[in-house]
């Protein structure tokens, strides 16, 4: 008997809105959010699903309960935070654009400043240079596999915990016969499908994850 997995990112939050590390931060769905929400419902519509996992984390569960409204046959939720958003440490609530300028300025202060670099003077420049350490701080934290922000996680931190739910939930679906439709977020998704497309961490830690799309995974 063949049981189907059914992967889905949570819609749109307030912090995505804002561009702001969202990490555990309890963000709610935005007026877009709910939108990419039903898009979600709307493809699941006429799937069966009889078990539900969503994260501790309201964006999670208001989105899973958009698309619950179209599934009256699922009748057991189950709350996993192995799951969950990668946590951003320090930085969560910080904009974006505000680590770039302000936290990769500081980096720039600390690691150039008194280097080789100390010697240019054209104002013009020297903010080029500030620009760039700026984004490419930036990036390392943002894609960088390995990168562990202060107080948070890196993305392989991430699949230590993504990795064992997967082992969890494999077993669950072949011992109860059942579809399981699966609320969760951005980066756990990313390492969901690197460990179940056989994915390499270049490939992973580059992709997008739509609000609205859902990842089919077939069990037995």
């Amino acid at each position: 008997m063949v049981n189907y997995i059914y992967l889905f990112r949570h819609g749109q939050s307030t912090y995505n809105r804002d561009g702001k590390f969202t990490g555990w931060k309890d963000a709610h769905l935005t007026s877009k959010g709910k939108k990419n929400a039903l898009e979600i419902a709307s493809r699941l519509k006429n799937k069966r699903i009889d078990v539900a996992i969503c994260t501790r984390l309201s964006r999670s569960k208001e989105t899973l309960n958009i698309v619950l409204k179209y599934h009256p046959e699922c009748e057991k939720t189950i709350e996993d935070d192995r799951m969950i958003e990668r946590s951003y440490g320090v930085l969560e609530g910080t904009t974006h654009e505000a680590f770039m300028k302000k936290i990769g300025r500081k980096a720039y202060n600390l690691l150039v400043y008194g280097d080789a670099l100390e010697n240019i003077t054209d104002p013009k420049l020297t903010k080029e240079i500030e620009n760039f350490i700026g984004e490419k701080e930036y990036e390392a934290i943002h894609r960088g596999y390995n990168v562990r922000v202060p107080k948070g996680e890196s993305f392989a931190d991430v699949e230590k915990r993504v990795g064992p739910f997967i082992v969890w939930l494999k077993d669950y679906v072949k011992k109860n016969k059942v579809n399981v439709a699966i609320s969760a977020h951005g980066n756990s998704i990313r390492i969901f499908r690197k460990i179940f497309e056989k994915a390499s961490r270049e490939e992973a830690s580059k992709w997008f994850i739509p609000y609205d799309k859902v990842f089919f995974y077939k069990i037995g």
